[in-house]
């Protein structure tokens, strides 16, 4: 087994969707801005991927993505206004956004999918492997996912992938994993993978989410893959094409998922998120459960 596959280094944050699902919030604002608890949910993605040591990173964007940019930017003069009040707390909380890692940025142009969003970085990544992170998929920071991702990738080379068990009814909104448990490891080999099957077609109840860890290989496979579910170039299809033949850029192998994930891009779980952190900070928390308790036994 390859032991030594060089760290990798580089994050990129696909945030170019237009956020149909929450029109008419969407309409003027990036879907990825949308404040969870007092922070949009795209600094959530940035300090999850700086957390693991990728100070590096890439936002795919389109149009109407300016504010992403902004935010991650510094603002003198809001910077002064708050020195000046002595708001030393607000200000730190603006100064760490933009401090926060080397951030890229780059249009994706036309919206021909995540294949295509991910093939806009091959110039910026370069010959290595990088990790790619969902910027509505967010993921608890006391859970470790990505750092396990990318130490499983140093030791098997290739792509690593991740993985929920979602109940069969709710495959046919992920892509799905045909997985082989190897004997002694906490991570899995990806046989076959099927984007969107209904329930009598899907291979498991292994759905993939919004983090993976990709073998620079991923780029050259996008190149010809042709559109597929949606008219879209699914990345779901090119990593199948690794998954099948180990010398282009394999193997696959996945790390199932047990902790806490926050899909803010449905707006159901978009609220819980809300609550649950909220519930969770110790400046919120306590009075916020009071009244959530309160509320759940005088309406509910």
């Amino acid at each position: 087994m390859n032991t030594s596959n060089p760290r990798v280094r580089k994050a990129v944050i696909p945030a170019a969707g237009l956020g149909t699902r929450f029109l008419p919030a969407t309409k003027a604002m990036p879907k990825e801005m949308l404040p969870v608890v007092d922070k949009p949910a795209i600094q959530y993605v940035v300090e999850e991927a700086v957390h693991v040591g990728l100070h590096d990173v890439l936002m795919i964007t389109g149009r109407n993505k300016r504010a992403l940019e902004d935010h991650f930017d510094r603002v003198p003069s809001l910077e002064s206004t708050l020195q000046d009040k002595g708001d030393t707390e607000k200000l730190a909380s603006i100064q760490a956004a933009s401090q926060l890692g080397d951030i890229h940025y780059v249009r994706q142009g036309d919206p021909h999918g995540l294949g295509h969003a991910v093939l806009r970085a091959k110039q910026h990544v370069g010959d290595e492997a990088f990790a790619v992170l969902l910027g509505d998929d967010l993921i608890d920071a006391r859970d470790e996912l990505l750092s396990t991702m990318i130490d499983v990738q140093a030791k098997t080379g290739g792509s690593v992938v991740a993985l929920i068990e979602v109940e069969p009814s709710q495959i046919s909104a992920y892509g799905c994993a045909d997985i082989q448990e190897i004997d002694g490891e906490d991570y899995v080999r990806v046989n076959r993978l099927v984007e969107k099957p209904s329930p009598e077609e899907a291979p498991s109840n292994l759905a993939l989410i919004g983090r993976y860890v990709l073998h620079p290989a991923v780029f050259e496979v996008l190149d010809r893959t042709e559109p597929g579910r949606g008219g879209e170039i699914q990345l779901t299809d090119a990593l199948q094409q690794l998954a099948e033949d180990e010398k282009v850029g394999g193997p696959v192998h996945g790390v199932v998922f047990k902790g806490r994930r926050y899909d803010t891009g449905d707006r159901g779980d978009y609220l819980r998120a809300i609550v649950r952190l909220a519930c969770e900070r110790e400046d919120l928390g306590p009075d916020f459960r009071t009244w959530l308790r309160s509320y759940v036994a005088e309406e509910m």
